[in-house]
Formats: structure tokens, C-alpha cells, sequence
């Protein structure tokens, strides 16, 4: 009876539709999975009309937003449960974010022909397949070209933040996040925030303004989480009185992770479901 409340699909950087997401959830002991693909609802109709007897489906999205410390930018993930998508704002902002995707990817994708590289923007939108197109996709071409033997090495290698071919992103600053995920009723949460650059300035000061921003939980238990990490994110939430999640970050085979491998508590399920407005709901034998 695990709950899962962090999954991609083939709507973002996922390789599993969400009708193989949720099957595979079932298959291993998962009852209860979010699909959170970034910065879009376009899987939410998919996954619900898909759903199969047995499994509760929550639905949100991962936003891609950003803080500036000392005249630098962080990248820090929002995971955004049942917020009602037809809220005028957060509408806008997902619709500027696909947008700004799609524009950096064929950037990083011209830079990479340019010097060479055997591979085309075509390619690339053919492998997102109408999603918004991400470095996982690029990460795919560079492989179908036998340029490198996996995604996750196309990440260390050509498409690291520290190469020639990197193009960041217009991402949302993260108190305005925030504030729209809070004003369509919805959820946040900030996603693993001891991983990667975010490591670096999600200290106590940054949960205190975000707290006062409007952040209403955590997500503790995440993959790239070691246990001093998630002591100490449990001491900020225990403090804040913050929810606590726990998710596998699953996106098929993009990367090496398992659907349940990390899990959140059904009374933190519940304190998101209490906290949304009601105006997108749980779907699901246990709603």
C-alpha cells in the first residue's frame, strides 16, 4: 500500500505513458501515485480516463523555478498537487515555461550541430513527441547517435551546465511559484531540495522565506537524499510544521530509479489533500 508521489511520463522526460506508469506502480506494490510531469497538465486527462481499478491517482506538476543568492541563480524544483490548471495564472506560466523549453532545447541542439554533432532538432521533436522538450530527450538522440551509452551519462557529459553546450532556462522565480500554486488552490512542495545545485542554499534562511512565502511541505525521502540530508530536512519541517514527502522521482528508463522506492505516509497524503481547495481531486478507490 505505498504512495509514490513523485512520477514523469511521456508528457515531460518520462519513457512510460501514464497508463504504463500507473500499471507498473500496481505491479509493485504502489496504490497510490502522482504524476507530476514538468512544467504541464497535458497528462492529466491521459492518466485519469487510463487509471486501473486498484490505483489513486494524484495529479500535479513539476515546476521549474529559480532563487538568486549572491548574484547567482539556483535551480529549485516545486512539486504542485491538485491545483485547479484553469487558474489564469499558473495557466500562463506553464504555457511560458513549455514555451521557454522548447526554445532552449533546439538552442542546445544548434550549439551541439554546430560543432559537429550528428544529431537535428527534428530528431529531437520527434523523440519528445509533442512534450516540452527537455535535456532527457537531447540525452536520447546523443544516444540513438552511439555518442554515449546512456541519459544519464549525456547529463555528465554533453549536456552538463558546465559545457559549451548548455542553455539555461527563464525559469519562474520561486516565491512567485509559490504564490501561484497557493492562488489555484494547490499544493507546494518543494522537490529535492538537498540535491544538486539546490544543496547549496536551501538552509534554514531559505525554508524561513519560503515558508512565509506560502510553502506548505517538503519532500524528505528522495533518492539523491542521504540520511544527514533527511534528518535534517524532517528537523526544518518538524519546526515549520511542514508535510512530509517521500517519492521515487521515477521516469522509466531515463533513469535508474524504482516507482516506490521512496514513500510518504498516508497522513502526509492527507494534509495535501486537505490543503488543496478541492478544485482538481484525488481519483481513486481510496478518495
Amino acid at each position: 500500500m505505498a504512495i509514490d508521489l513523485h512520477a514523469h511520463t511521456v508528457f515531460s522526460d518520462g519513457t512510460d505513458t501514464p497508463a504504463q506508469a500507473m500499471a507498473r506502480a500496481l505491479e509493485v506494490g504502489v496504490t497510490t501515485l502522482a504524476i507530476v510531469d514538468h512544467d504541464t497538465t497535458a497528462g492529466w486527462e491521459a492518466a485519469q480516463a487510463q487509471r486501473p481499478d486498484g490505483l489513486t491517482l494524484v495529479r500535479g506538476t513539476e515546476l521549474s523555478t529559480h532563487v538568486v543568492v549572491d548574484g547567482r541563480r539556483y535551480s529549485i524544483h516545486l512539486l504542485a498537487y491538485l491545483f485547479d490548471p484553469a487558474t489564469a495564472g499558473i495557466a500562463a506560466e506553464l504555457a511560458r515555461l513549455r514555451s521557454d523549453r522548447l526554445q532552449r532545447g533546439l538552442a542546445i541542439v544548434d550549439r551541439m550541430v554546430a560543432a559537429g554533432l550528428p544529431i537535428s532538432q527534428e530528431e529531437v521533436l520527434a523523440i519528445a513527441g509533442g512534450a516540452p522538450v527537455g535535456r532527457p530527450h537531447i540525452g536520447r538522440a546523443l544516444m540513438a547517435r552511439g555518442l554515449v551509452g546512456s541519459v544519464t551519462e549525456a547529463f555528465v557529459s554533453y549536456l552538463s551546465p558546465r559545457g559549451p553546450y548548455y542553455v539555461s532556462k527563464a525559469d519562474t522565480p520561486f516565491a512567485d511559484a509559490v504564490a501561484l500554486v497557493r492562488a489555484a488552490g494547490g499544493v507546494p512542495v518543494i522537490a529535492h531540495s538537498r540535491s544538486r545545485g539546490a544543496a547549496a542554499v536551501t538552509d534554514d534562511a531559505f525554508f524561513d522565506r519560503a515558508v512565509d512565502a506560502g510553502l506548505l511541505g517538503i519532500e524528505v525521502d528522495h533518492p539523491d537524499h542521504g540520511e544527514a540530508a533527511r534528518a535534517d530536512l524532517r528537523r526544518i519541517a518538524s519546526r515549520h510544521r511542514l508535510i512530509m514527502t517521500g517519492s521515487s522521482d521515477y521516469h522509466g528508463l531515463n533513469k535508474t530509479l524504482r516507482l516506490g522506492q521512496e514513500a510518504t505516509q498516508a497522513d502526509q497524503l492527507a494534509a495535501i489533500v486537505a490543503g488543496s481547495s478541492g478544485a482538481t481531486a484525488v481519483l481513486g478507490p481510496e478518495a
